[in-house]
């Protein structure tokens, strides 16, 4: 049971906070991130883990970048600021991760999303990931994946073992679309997982529902992040210092509770089990006759020219616009005249898109898809069938933050996270302790 702390009277009504229930074990956990890319939320993030390295038994830290220039030497620049301040941390408690370690347990991972099949080459972080799952050991090692599957797919094709030593809460939305090919590979050929697949409550901690909570995402930085320390001057590198931290979540749900109950209320979120992933397959464009859930797996199917060139080569792409940026994305060929293209909507919206190619039965084919804002929504028989142990955002009406499906489950717990957070801030000598 929770212990109930205070009772905040705040303008849509009461909240009630808890301290962090036990946790039943140090959880072993491995991140794979795509820290120093184009978000650098991972960066805020990162500090986050490593300020609160004794709660967790850290056996790896992987840059697997789906999208983006991320590398393991960004990883390797925030230990080295973790250094810094480690004395002042230790002052404090015991059982911070040193240095060495964690650059020992740093590995570089799949730069650049996986092709169609979902998987391709090993690389140091796959090899890691099944290094560290096949340690002997009862304990799961949880895998907190903060960017695309893609590493965890390569993994899991080179080493099906693993697939029974794995839990896995990643933060998809946007991460779905980017690494699409490698999460239709997992979720086809490992259904059994235990998976949480957060699509959209993690926009929760830092959406900006003033209703949930007294603190000003834009003010915390100013507050109880400026004067702490190294990481505490590196912060203001990140969106100025506004709390984003969409990955954060994976973190507060590994130190609230037992993890293995993901319907319990916890500071890292909520979620019910799900029998099967949202798959549409479309023979050709589509129009607003059309709707599909968001982050559902959208394939299109066409029929061309047989053309000389190897099985997933990359023939065509998909033109999707948003405001003065177009985003691309590669289509395949199959062989035998097939071609096809994977999509994974992020948001609800009417989403316009154009096919380009060089071969001209694809080439300047244009449609119009419908995203509706319920994931994973009514089964459809080209769905991913799922097992026990999948988990997504709650669909509770009452549990939206606006349009976040799901986003009360977390955003609710977001000041009692982020006051937790202050006081090691302070450790460092934020507010001039």
């Amino acid at each position: 049971m929770h212990k109930l702390l205070i009772i905040l009277l705040l303008i849509g009504g009461p909240v009630v906070m808890h301290s962090q229930a036990p946790v039943p074990n140090k959880p072993r956990v491995l991140v794979s991130t795509d820290i120093g890319g184009t978000d650098p939320d991972d960066n805020q993030s990162m500090a986050h883990l490593l300020m609160y390295s004794d709660r967790f038994t850290i056996e790896g830290l992987v840059s697997s970048p789906s999208y983006g220039a991320g590398s393991s030497r960004e990883i390797l620049r925030m230990i080295h600021l973790y250094e810094q301040d480690l004395p002042k941390l230790q002052a404090h408690g015991k059982g911070f991760a040193t240095p060495r370690h964690l650059r020992a347990v740093t590995k570089q991972g799949r730069r650049g999303a996986a092709p169609h099949a979902g998987y391709s080459m090993a690389t140091e972080g796959s090899d890691w990931i099944i290094s560290c799952a096949r340690k002997p050991t009862s304990a799961p090692l949880w895998i907190q994946v903060w960017g695309g599957l893609d590493d965890v797919a390569q993994a899991l094709h080179d080493a099906p073992d693993i697939a029974d030593k794995i839990r896995i809460y990643w933060i998809g939305g946007p991460n779905k679309k980017w690494s699409v090919n490698s999460y239709a590979y997992v979720a086809a050929q490992f259904p059994e997982l235990w998976f949480i697949e957060v699509n959209s409550s993690y926009y929760g901690f830092f959406s900006d529902n003033e209703q949930l909570d007294r603190i000003s995402t834009s003010a915390y930085y100013k507050k109880y992040i400026k004067g702490g320390g190294h990481l505490g001057e590196d912060f203001i590198n990140y969106y100025g210092g506004q709390i984003k931290m969409g990955d954060t979540p994976s973190l507060p749900y590994l130190m609230d509770g037992d993890p293995t109950q993901p319907g319990r209320e916890s500071w890292g979120g909520s979620f019910i089990p799900i029998d099967h992933s949202s798959r549409v397959v479309y023979e050709g464009v589509t129009s607003r006759a059309d709707t599909v859930a968001f982050c559902a797996v959208v394939e299109f199917h066409f029929s061309g020219p047989h053309i000389r060139a190897p099985p997933d080569s990359v023939c065509f792409s998909m033109e999707v616009g948003y405001g003065n940026t177009v985003q691309t994305w590669p289509g395949y060929y199959l062989g035998d005249g097939q071609y096809t293209l994977r999509y994974a909507p992020k948001k609800a919206e009417v989403l316009a898109y154009r096919f380009a190619s060089a071969i001209p039965a694809l080439d300047d084919r244009v449609g119009e898809l419908v995203i509706s804002n319920t994931w994973p929504a009514d089964p459809r028989p080209t769905d991913f069938p799922l097992g026990d142990h999948w988990y997504t955002d709650r669909s509770d009406p009452e549990l939206y933050d606006g349009a976040i499906q799901g986003g009360l489950t977390i955003g609710k717990w977001r000041e009692a996270v982020l006051m937790d957070w202050a006081e090691r801030w302070r450790w460092l000598g934020a507010g001039g302790r």
